[in-house]
């Protein structure tokens, strides 16, 4: 019998050894040693022997063992990891340093978690491999939180870390932080900015006493919510602690960012948002953790900035679905700040000009304590009203419920014109959304894919918003009428037709890609979509709202919440004395909680109605999205608490199902238990992805 040697094809007998190790045994007969293929390998490798055994043999005297928190998105690893720390990186793997370490066959991030001197790992431990940076950004009390948010969310820690800690930038983490300016603010007249509200005052004083109160604050039309926000953060800041402000955009950061810098200067507060940049994003990143900075203003991603001493935490405008998390495990801002509050001992603020079910929640478990202004300012602030409302404006504009752009509407414009800028909210934008055949009214269709038809501008063909088609000569399939009309209009088309009713007065668009950030106080007329508003300088004169009946014809769950919110916040942005209009059916919730501005009445009704339908707050809920058996195998491995409602399975996007799980309040942390545990499991037998959201924003 023979082998292969070497793969050259050539027979070699066993037990006979080759020519290569004949030439090898005799030079080691003669004491020598055998030639070297590559000159000096041999004396590296040998050096380097010891040296390696020698490493691992030296472990930190003080504190061996790091408990790692490792970046997988397994959820069955979903725990921290013990690994023996090196004398060597023994001062550099410190609590909340980046470290490197090996994992499941793979070098993976982590952070350290902790340091002990003990282990409860019966074998050798594997040791970090090297240290990232010493830097600690991962604080102790970001650290509990990401825990306490993976298991309400039933997502993981890794994921919530994703989150809360930026991507690293070397070079600016080479950099120091400047250090924190002198503070210099008159606590008194901080206060007075307050001044409108009379439960304030109490809030105020508890707050730069070092307490920790919780409100729900309702703020009045036409308030500069900025520097009441700026306020609070100063005096929170001269009793020696932190704050972390939240807003909703971009815009609503710069406004903010300003009010501070106008209240404290420069130097004592820092703005965190993605869209910064990575250098800048770490930079203001650094200056917090290192407790040079204790005032950070941001968008969702800021509640997680890891501020010494923490003391207040606030958001305004909970509502905003920009507050809500797309990315695994979807947290809400408003939940990750309120549980900070909690675990930190600190003090919160819920703001908005509307609000939300769930900051009502807040006030009817007794959690929150409410700060709203007195009726006789509301009423001296603004006047709302909706047109064709009383039998007067019928009489005088029979069309004043039909028309979109009803008399009462112009008659208001110029009114307001007098006096200065005008804001009309339209909540569709481009220019005509949709179309419909002018005689029959059936929605035109393209010819090619059946996708609608919409168009772009005054002189642009319509085409189809699927494919793209251009429909030229497009003609009614029902009727074979060629005339188009357009039931829906968006903000450029009010625009055009407001422009010709006022020739002389310009005119300012505001929405999608074209966003206007303010106006001066000068007479204009300014459309805008919901969330685009630009804020005028002194405030607008007159707010008209048009297509009302478009935003409460939502199929959601808070449409009637969100459309009131949207109103409110155009209305918010009304000067002292202005008008407010709305367009739409004056018999509808929503329209009369408006025309009273009363948030509060409309989110108690709101909430009575959701618990009588077992709905969050009042519940616990959380959908399950896959594919159809993934899906059902999720909920054969659900632990169901007591009081489960499965409702579904229904069909969505992609072929994939969806099942709501809901269990009443007193059960829901028990819920999210038991999807956590659904995660882990799946994970652990590899068994097809399942989407779990606890408590979406909508449906």
């Amino acid at each position: 019998m023979g082998r292969l040697n070497g793969g050259y094809g050539t027979a070699q007998p066993i037990g006979c050894p080759s020519a290569g190790a004949g030439r090898t045994a005799a030079v080691a007969e003669r004491g020598e040693s055998p030639p070297e293929t590559l000159p000096g390998l041999r004396e590296r490798v040998r050096a380097a022997r010891p040296k390696r055994a020698a490493e691992a043999e030296l472990l930190a005297s003080s504190g061996p063992v790091a408990r790692v928190l490792v970046d997988t998105p397994l959820a069955h690893l979903d725990r921290p990891f013990d690994y023996a720390v090196p004398a060597s990186l023994s001062d550099d793997a410190v609590p909340g340093a980046r470290v490197k370490v090996r994992f499941a066959g793979k070098t993976l991030n982590g952070f350290v978690v902790a340091r002990a001197a003990d282990t409860d790992h019966t074998g050798t431990l594997s040791r970090l491999q090297r240290v990232v940076s010493p830097e600690p950004v991962l604080r102790p009390a970001v650290a509990e939180l990401a825990g306490v948010l993976a298991e309400r969310y039933a997502g993981t820690r890794s994921d919530v870390l994703r989150l809360a800690v930026p991507p690293r930038h070397a070079t600016t983490e080479k950099q120091p932080s400047a250090p924190e300016e002198p503070l210099d603010i008159d606590v008194p007249s901080a206060g007075t900015a307050w001044s409108a509200y009379p439960a304030a005052g109490a809030f105020l004083g508890h707050l730069a006493r070092g307490g920790t109160p919780h409100a729900v604050w309702s703020a009045l039309p036409g308030e500069d919510w900025p520097r009441l926000l700026a306020a609070a953060a100063a005096l929170t800041l001269s009793g020696g602690r932190g704050s972390v402000l939240v807003v909703p955009d971009r815009r609503d950061v710069a406004r903010l960012d300003a009010a501070l810098t106008d209240l404290l200067g420069q130097g004592h507060h820092v703005v965190l948002t993605a869209g910064a940049g990575p250098a800048r994003r770490y930079r203001e990143f650094l200056a917090v953790a290192r407790g040079t900075r204790r005032i950070v203003v941001g968008t969702r991603a800021a509640a997680f900035a890891p501020v010494h001493d923490l003391g207040l935490v606030a958001i305004w405008d909970d509502g905003d679905d920009l507050h809500a998390e797309p990315r695994a495990p979807y947290p809400h801002a408003r939940e990750v700040l309120l549980s900070r509050a909690h675990l930190e001992g600190a003090a919160a603020l819920v703001g908005g000009f509307a609000r939300s079910v769930e900051a009502e929640q807040l006030l009817a478990s007794g959690w929150a304590h409410e700060i709203a202004p007195p009726r006789d300012a509301l009423r001296g602030a603004v006047t709302v009203s909706v047109a064709g409302a009383t039998d007067f404006e019928l009489d005088r504009d029979p069309l004043a419920r039909a028309t979109r752009m009803p008399r009462q509407v112009y008659d208001a414009v110029a009114a307001g014109l007098e006096r200065g800028p005008v804001l009309l909210q339209t909540p569709r934008r481009g220019y005509a959304a949709s179309l419909a055949c002018e005689r029959c009214r059936t929605p035109a269709r393209c010819a090619a894919c059946t996708g609608p038809l919409a168009v772009a501008g005054p002189a642009v063909p319509p085409a189809c918003r699927w494919c793209g088609s251009v429909e030229e000569a497009w003609a009614c399939t029902v009727c074979g009428h060629r005339g188009l009309r357009a039931p829906v209009v968006g903000e450029r088309r009010t625009a055009e037709e407001l422009g010709r009713a006022f020739p002389s007065t310009p005119v300012v668009a505001s929405g999608g890609d074209h966003v206007v950030e303010t106006v001066p106080a000068r007479p204009a007329i300014v459309v805008a979509t919901p969330g685009a508003e630009p804020v005028a300088a002194g405030g607008y004169t007159t707010v008209v709202l048009l297509d009302t009946w478009l935003a409460v014809a939502r199929p959601d769950l808070r449409t009637d919440e969100e459309a009131l919110r949207r109103w409110l916040g155009a209305a918010g942005l009304a000067g002292p004395g202005a008008t407010v209009l709305a367009v739409g059916d004056p018999t509808h919730p929503a329209l009369q909680a408006m025309v009273r501005w009363d948030p509060g009445g409309f989110a108690r009704r709101e909430a009575a109605a959701r618990s009588e339908a077992h709905l969050p707050p009042a519940s616990r809920l959380a959908t399950l999205t896959g594919e159809p058996g993934a899906v059902d195998d999720a909920l054969t491995l659900l632990d169901r608490p007591d009081g489960t409602e499965v409702l579904g399975p229904v069909e969505v996007d992609d072929g994939e199902s969806r099942v709501v799980v809901r269990v009443p309040r007193a059960h829901a942390s028990a819920l999210s238990r038991a999807l956590g545990e659904v995660q882990r499991v799946r994970s652990a037998r590899k068994l097809d992805a399942v989407r779990i959201q606890v408590d979406p924003v909508s449906l």
